[in-house]
């Protein structure tokens, strides 16, 4: 379903990928790991059409996102939903608002009540609907955040870091609901993390990335308790 093909990416001097090459099948829950500037969120942004690689292609079932047209990656856009750790929510619009937002951005304000609220109550949120983000604790602001990124109904759901800025506690919850959209819903999950608290919860295929490279491709399940050191 997604491919990223020898991928080459610097900045200046700098080489943030080197050859990278995986896949990730459809209804797959892959996890990236690697520490901090490993290349990480660079994958996400090329994933999105963000960024463009110096070389090779990355591809969403067969398409080079790269090679889109404006128009086109605007409507890739629209058919994958992507959660960060600093949830990037609007304090000044209601719960509602904030998921209804990502609607009437792309101009599908057809039944926005209904899609809104199918989505808040995928994540559990449906009581909460007329709160500000200021009002909720870190999980719930999380939580707002992927009933935004799932309102399209998206196929691939991206979660860069999604529980950087949460307490244990809060981080099991969410491994848990990522963990529930794919398996009940059927979407595609790429992760990209450090915390093995949430590796350790959702056991994901577990992709390592150091120094520019894949180094390790483990299937789901696999404990890897030593690289997080």
């Amino acid at each position: 379903m997604i491919s990223f093909s020898h991928i080459q990416k610097q900045f200046g001097r700098h080489h943030v990928l080197n050859d990278v090459s995986f896949d990730i099948a459809q209804g797959e829950f892959l996890a990236l790991i690697g520490k901090s500037g490993a290349g990480k969120s660079t994958l996400i942004h090329l994933l999105i059409g963000a960024e463009t690689p110096d070389s090779g292609d990355v591809t969403v079932r067969g398409k080079s996102i790269p090679a889109l047209s404006s128009k086109d990656l605007q409507l890739f856009r629209q058919s994958i939903g992507v959660v960060f750790q600093d949830f990037k929510l609007l304090n000044k619009k209601t719960v509602f608002e904030n998921v209804a937002f990502a609607l009437e951005v792309t101009g599908e304000n057809a039944f926005i009540d209904q899609k809104v609220s199918e989505a808040l109550f995928l994540v559990g949120l449906e009581n909460m609907r007329d709160r500000f983000p200021p009002m909720l604790s870190g999980g719930e602001k999380q939580r707002v955040a992927i009933a935004r990124a799932m309102v399209h109904s998206p196929v691939i759901l991206i979660a860069d870091e999604p529980t950087g800025n949460l307490d244990p506690e809060n981080t099991i919850a969410i491994a848990r609901l990522l963990r529930k959209l794919n398996l009940e819903n059927g979407v595609t999950v790429f992760l990209t993390t450090h915390d093995p608290a949430l590796i350790s919860e959702v056991a994901p295929r577990i992709l390592t990335l150091e120094n520019g490279k894949i180094t390790h491709d483990l299937k789901p399940g696999t404990v890897y308790p030593n690289y997080f050191g």
